[in-house]
């Protein structure tokens, strides 16, 4: 299947995909391989052979479908970057930003080749929105702050790209870390009261479904 990933070239998330047999789908085109061999120094390294080099045209003004023309011209470019993925994806896993004050585990390029980074935040919101407006499967992930949540992270991918295209992952959001809408975990408590006011509201709606079969 083709697996959206964001943020694009999330090297600990797309080597996963890659590895389980399904089709990683980038804005860039950049292959795992190429990515491994690329010195991020080094501009002659960049394939002018791929997007956003050899775009041209109707290519260039794809965003334009997706925001209204009062939204700046650079927002819009990238969103005809993410084209091809907001089209085509059959599965989307979304890891969130970092928590804030996050202390990094590692140095700054190892953290960009492993968990990528959201570049725009408005383009990133504006695709995590756009994907969940589709009727495919899709985990959602908080940024992993240390090893335990990075093992926890990797085999919950694995799980979800194992059972892709099984009665087992329905089309849908899995959010077992408890994301907001930014993607952060939330820290929200409820009272018994609310809880139990969520409770009988899931139990009517049971009911409902039932009755009406």
């Amino acid at each position: 299947m083709k697996v959206a990933v964001l943020p694009d070239l999330a090297m600990i998330i797309t080597h996963l995909v890659t590895k389980n047999g399904h089709e990683v789908l980038s804005a860039t085109n950049m292959s795992e391989d190429k990515l491994r061999d690329r010195d991020p120094y080094a501009d002659e390294a960049f394939d002018r052979d791929e997007p956003p080099f050899n775009m041209k045209g109707h290519e260039v003004m794809a965003g334009n479908k997706y925001a209204s023309c009062e939204t700046p011209s650079g927002l819009r470019g990238r969103l005809s970057l993410f084209d091809n993925i907001i089209q085509n994806s059959e599965a989307a896993i979304i890891l969130g930003p970092p928590p804030r004050n996050y202390k990094h585990m590692y140095d700054n390029l190892n953290e960009l080749i492993l968990f990528s980074c959201i570049g725009c935040a408005n383009q990133y919101k504006l695709v995590v929105k756009l994907l969940k407006q589709k009727n495919i499967p899709i985990l959602e992930l908080a940024y992993p702050t240390n090893r335990d949540e990075i093992i926890s992270l990797i085999n919950r991918v694995n799980d979800f790209l194992q059972k892709l295209g099984t009665d087992e992952i329905k089309p849908g959001i899995i959010n077992d870390d408890n994301l907001t809408v930014e993607l952060r975990p939330s820290n929200k408590k409820i009272t018994p009261y609310e809880f139990r006011n969520i409770v009988n509201e899931v139990e009517q709606e049971e009911r409902f479904n039932k009755e009406n079969k």
